[in-house]
């Protein structure tokens, strides 16, 4: 273990390398004859780019898509043979930058097009690049008029995309009309660029149905666990767990109040706990439980216990009443492991599972299990 990743306090974030291949590879099963890529944006959703990109890579994903060009660069240092596109497109004035690190921008607009056309022109090669279009997500993307103009403007240039991309925006809930509307669009954008490749799915698409596999299909938060598909059961390996250490344990009675706003009051003699957690890393405050109002809860010597009143910057309290045996400070508290999944946060966040796993980093080591042979970690 690293000096980075030591601590004196106790607890810390897993990430078990195991799980996550494991995941990508039934993913790939499922995806068929499309090849699959993998998202790892975020940092690989909160998990580590550079240990995850070289962990994909290892299992077999050759494709990998991350956010900014950063995101791109420090994964081509991890995985100098991976393909990596770009998903926010080409920042202006930037292509040289992206050609020099072998990224590949997801163009989105015209002016993103006309940029990276001349860029080619003057380098003398036509240096890949994959075309977003909207097809009703109404976030980056060529309109859906626009098609016939990038289609002119290519056949002018003879620059041919590695790529022709849409998002899909309601595949979570697979029976919503949108996702069906949005393939039919998407085939329509396709019938005028038949030769090229496309990729439509996300994880709740490649799981939905095949209907939306096309040529590749582009999986995230299945990849790390997270649930795709709402009203379905989670058929991912976990990949994230969390533990934290109690800093105190006190005795509290009937009518006293906990935390900041005096916003709870106990019903009951109770235990609490004061767990060495707060929103400054990444537990959000919105998990208080006050007044009436249900917040986040956590696993003590596997008993699923609430957390009670305000979450602070730093500490949390949580009523260990009816944990049995003994319980003490140093004792490790779980937030996320096989009691407490990241969309339970989610949910009790009224959020989702996604923003749990990218922001519940903060002060804690982040140490890495089941790691496959050969691969290093950071």
């Amino acid at each position: 273990m690293s000096e980075q990743q030591t601590t004196i306090l106790g607890g810390g974030i897993e990430i078990d390398l195991g799980a996550l291949v494991r995941n990508w590879q039934a993913l790939d099963k499922v995806s068929g004859k499309a090849l699959t890529a993998a998202v790892v944006k975020g940092d690989a959703y909160g998990t580590g780019i550079k240990t995850v990109g070289r962990t994909l890579y290892h299992a077999g994903a050759r494709f990998f898509f991350v956010a900014t060009p950063d995101e791109g660069v420090l994964l081509r240092k991890a995985v100098p043979g991976a393909f990596i596109f770009v998903l926010d497109g080409l920042v202006p004035r930037t292509a040289a930058d992206y050609a020099a690190h072998n990224l590949m921008p997801v163009l989105a607009s015209m002016s993103q097009l006309t940029e990276w056309l001349d860029f080619c022109l003057n380098r003398g090669e036509a240096t890949p690049a994959a075309l977003h279009f909207d097809t009703g997500f109404n976030r980056v993307g060529f309109r859906m008029q626009e098609a016939d103009l990038v289609k002119r403007e290519l056949d002018q240039s003879g620059f041919q995309p590695q790529m022709i991309m849409s998002h899909l925006a309601c595949a979570d809930q697979p029976t919503h009309e949108m996702t069906r509307k949005q393939n039919g669009l998407f085939q329509g954008i396709l019938n005028r660029f038949p030769d090229t490749p496309a990729s439509l799915a996300n994880s709740a698409g490649l799981m939905a149905s095949k209907d939306y596999h096309y040529h590749m299909v582009r999986p995230g938060i299945a990849v790390y666990g997270g649930k795709a598909i709402n009203g379905r059961p989670n058929p991912m390996a976990p990949v994230f767990s969390m533990q934290v250490p109690i800093l105190q344990i006190k005795e509290a009675r009937i009518g006293e109040t906990v935390g900041y706003g005096a916003a709870y009051r106990l019903r009951r003699d109770s235990r609490l706990a004061i767990m060495a957690l707060g929103y400054a890393d990444g537990y959000f405050r919105a998990l208080s439980g006050i007044g009436g109002q249900q917040g986040g809860r956590v696993a003590v010597n596997g008993t699923v216990v609430p957390v009670l009143g305000r979450v602070s910057m730093d500490m949390t309290a949580i009523d260990i009443t009816d944990v049995p045996g003994l319980v003490q400070p140093g004792d490790l508290v779980e937030i996320v492991g096989p009691n407490i999944a990241i969309d339970d946060i989610g949910d009790a966040a009224r959020t989702i599972g996604y923003e749990i796993l990218t922001t519940l980093n903060g002060r804690f080591p982040r140490r890495y299990v089941n790691v496959p042979e050969g691969i290093e970690v950071d």
